[in-house]
């Protein structure tokens, strides 16, 4: 190469550099219009749930395992009082557990009992159970990766949906409320 061409060529790097960032944060932009941003694939979906046996909440005496739950479905509420985003879909999963259109089943994940226990007195416990996670070992077996998650389970105890983040009224209405029609159908 000439010193000619060498200096053409080292003008247009800086361009081709550019360039190629711009197409970067283009296809970012452009990725990035899926409205679900909080769904993360599940490889449980359309498999068994876990098994687990753990204890309950309010009596650390007393265990649940998944095959107490089996013979109906449930949706599966992962939760903590150190969970500043639970405290928002509280009220929203309570209305809809007071229809009594399906099982909620608290999952309280990392929490101290004291904690736990004085958070559902002050905003209400809307579980049919609360099952207690203290190491979250079970956690792990879930793919859980935080709070809140939620999962709901058929009667026969397989795993049919998971939501990472809030749950609103809108995901309950055009995604819970439909899926749980189609496995009444089913059944």
């Amino acid at each position: 190469m000439t010193h000619i061409e060498k200096s053409t060529f080292s003008r247009w790097v800086p361009l081709l550099a550019a360039a190629a960032i711009g197409a970067l944060l283009l296809a970012g932009v452009i990725l990035s219009r899926n409205q679900d941003r909080e769904a993360l694939p599940s490889p449980l979906i359309g498999k068994p749930a876990p098994t687990f046996d753990l204890p309950v909440l309010h009596d650390g005496s007393y265990r649940i395992s998944s095959k107490e739950l089996l013979g109906e479905p449930y949706l599966m509420n992962v939760w903590g009082s150190w969970c500043p985003e639970c405290r928002v879909e509280h009220p929203v999963l309570t209305k809809f557990a007071e229809t009594k259109r399906v099982r909620v089943v608290g999952y309280n994940l990392k929490d101290e009992r004291e904690d736990a226990l004085r958070w559902l007195e002050q905003f209400g416990n809307l579980y049919f159970v609360v099952l207690a996670d203290y190491s979250g070992d079970t956690a792990l077996d879930w793919g859980i990766y935080g709070a809140p998650e939620t999962f709901l389970v058929d009667a026969k105890g397989v795993v049919r949906w998971k939501h990472v983040g809030t749950v609103t009224q809108e995901i309950l209405d055009d995604e819970v409320i439909p899926l749980l029609d189609r496995m009444d159908a089913e059944s």
